[in-house]
């Protein structure tokens, strides 16, 4: 682990993730960028002091030479974005597998670079887009893929969140002083940090990719740097449109992220603050209420589901499931046997459209036009 020392929010998502299916073990990490910080944190997580390295160069350098048996396989990367791009591309130039926090990097051009080194290595990156990860999120995809709402018309994707309300990082609060941060968040704020969480999930769960968009992004609370407020009307593949909003200042608001696709048929209907519940609206008919955990789903919602029907799973198993399928993607690769596809995680082709919507965004909130397409580089 790159990152990820005492006090920090994310490393210890990123460890329960990882561990509770067993799929990894954390054996080595540079946890800090201050030497004894990370020796401290080491420590606490009860890795071997010879494992705990000063820098994430001198971890990569030294484990890379050490028997193939005995070395670390993988790499995760959980330090604010300025900090993804040297140590993901070091890690993949050496052989090791990546999985780093989103948004892949600090700009669109890093984000590319990571991308054509994954294709030139071979090895695998994984993107912990989180919120695929749900059981009932995978359980509509399949149903979406399958017709049963007909041809798609209208997402609605909203990721609304209170906790930027007031001016944090005045004060040095941690994760709000360098998420507002140009130097170390990239162009985004909102749009960077919760934006493309938002636009990912649209992409995954309609299967659609977007195409247009015509942003407004506002700094609403006065002194911060970067948008706290971002909206968008969207154009999707097929004719299909869209409304996103991401915003962090809405005061009261935990963490209520949700989406609503509506096709010929009817729609479906899921928000994080019910995770296990799947909203089935219709035309003809009540609505359906689909459950985690019960028999009915489809393979893929229930591979991701760990408890029977009425235990609740959330955030961290979600998490896990994204960690699971690298975890399977990296067994196949050791083995000979992955094939490029066949696994279900974001991976460095997320990252780089994460990074081109958010420079999208920043374009059309910008421009005098009312839509700015959405190309990849």
């Amino acid at each position: 682990m790159v990152g990820g020392g005492s006090g920090s929010f994310i490393g210890a998502v990123h460890r329960n993730a990882a561990w509770i299916d067993g799929a990894f073990e954390l054996t080595a990490g540079a946890f800090s960028s201050n030497p004894e910080r990370s020796k401290t944190s080491g420590a606490e997580l009860g890795i071997a002091p010879e494992r705990v390295y000063s820098s994430y160069r001198e971890m990569i350098e030294i484990e890379s030479q050490m028997d193939p048996e005995e070395r670390i396989h993988a790499v995760a990367i959980v330090t604010p974005n300025h900090v993804h791009f040297e140590p993901a591309m070091m890690a993949l130039e050496h052989g090791f597998h990546v999985i780093i926090d989103k948004p892949i990097a600090f700009d669109v051009d890093e984000a590319v670079k990571l991308r054509d080194k994954v294709n030139e290595t071979g090895n695998i990156l994984g993107l912990t887009h989180t919120y695929t990860g749900y059981p009932m999120i995978k359980e509509a995809r399949h149903r979406i893929a399958a017709g049963e709402i007909g041809a798609l018309r209208k997402i609605f994707v909203e990721y609304p969140q209170g906790w930027l309300s007031t001016f944090l990082e005045k004060d040095g609060h941690k994760q709000a002083s360098w998420r507002t941060d140009p130097s170390r968040s990239g162009a985004g704020g909102s749009v960077g940090d919760i934006g493309t969480h938002a636009a990912n999930l649209a992409e995954y769960l309609s299967g659609l990719m977007i195409t247009e968009i015509c942003a407004e992004l506002n700094i609403v609370v006065d002194g911060r740097l970067l948008d706290d407020d971002a909206s968008a009307l969207l154009h999707f593949e097929n004719g299909v449109t869209g409304v996103l909003i991401a915003t962090q200042v809405a005061a009261g608001v935990e963490n209520n992220l949700s989406i609503r696709v509506y096709g010929e048929h009817g729609g479906f209907e899921w928000s994080h603050t019910d995770p296990n519940t799947l909203i089935h609206r219709r035309n003809e008919g009540p609505d359906q209420i689909l459950r985690a955990g019960t028999e009915y789903l489809c393979e893929d919602a229930q591979r991701a589901t760990r408890l029977p029907a009425g235990h609740p799973e959330g955030y961290i198993e979600a998490f896990a499931n994204i960690y699971l399928e690298i975890a399977r993607a990296i067994r196949d690769h050791e083995e000979m046997g992955y094939k490029d596809g066949e696994y279900d995680f974001p991976g460095a082709e997320d990252g780089v459209r994460g990074m081109a919507f958010v420079q999208t965004m920043i374009e059309s909130a910008r421009s005098k036009e009312k839509w700015t397409p959405f190309q990849l580089p």
